[in-house]
């Protein structure tokens, strides 16, 4: 059997943390978004805003991020990533994520400022030429999450057919207040994340990184399936 190129995209993907400096063309971006809008939602209600940035505006919320780090703010984050507490079996997996993250920098376990400095690119964008911080209305139900997720993942793949690479960036919404301030958002915009998007530095060790995924077994059952 062939394998699509639907699946080439997604089997290719990979998050990158290591970018060109290769700007974005306005046009290329408007064509990434318009294909995340196109993803399913239920009644159509399409939730969810991207707030994409680049040059001297990406740079100004960097620099507010990273000087409410450097301060010592703490986090205000809008909703609950993970689950409180992890179980037992998926934090098994987060630390195997971070260890093959930290393993290509060469990083050492031990190495608490190395793993934190990692971190803290995060809020930088890792240096990508362009951020888009994503959100949305908070009094959205559940179902609306998992369609803005599916608009992510179609801006994902989107990005990864026309030769950019992108990564999804959680922690912003660990400062959520401060994107609020920086970008003039108002109470019915919820911080959900942050993407950063370009091309991908191919010579960066951070991006030979790939995390593995449980085989079908494990997911999938199939009922009356000869």
């Amino acid at each position: 059997m062939s394998v699509t190129a639907a699946e080439e995209l997604l089997f290719a993907r990979r998050s990158a943390r290591a970018f060109l400096k290769d700007p974005v063309p306005r046009a290329d971006l408007e064509r990434i978004l318009r294909a995340a809008r196109s993803a399913p939602s239920g009644a159509n209600l399409q939730p969810g805003r991207f707030h994409a940035l680049t040059g001297a505006p990406l740079d100004d919320l960097s620099a507010a991020l990273h000087g409410a780090i450097d301060a010592g703010r703490p986090q205000v984050a809008q909703y609950s990533y993970f689950p409180s507490p992890m179980p037992p079996e998926l934090k098994a997996k987060q630390r195997a994520a971070g260890y093959a993250l930290y393993a290509a920098l060469g990083v050492e376990r031990r190495d608490i400022d190395g793993r934190r400095a990692q971190f803290t690119r995060n809020y930088g964008f890792f240096d990508a030429p362009v951020g888009i911080v994503v959100t949305i209305h908070p009094d959205m139900g559940k179902g609306c999450f998992m369609d803005l997720g599916m608009a992510l993942m179609a801006l994902m793949v989107s990005a990864q057919g026309m030769g950019y690479a992108t990564c999804g960036i959680g922690a912003l919404a660990n400062y959520a207040d401060v994107a609020h301030a920086q970008l003039g958002l108002g109470a019915e915009e919820m911080v959900v994340c942050g993407m950063a998007l370009g091309r991908a530095d191919p010579e960066a060790p951070v991006n030979t990184v790939e995390t593995a995924r449980d085989p079908l077994e494990d997911f999938t059952t199939l009922r009356g399936f000869s």
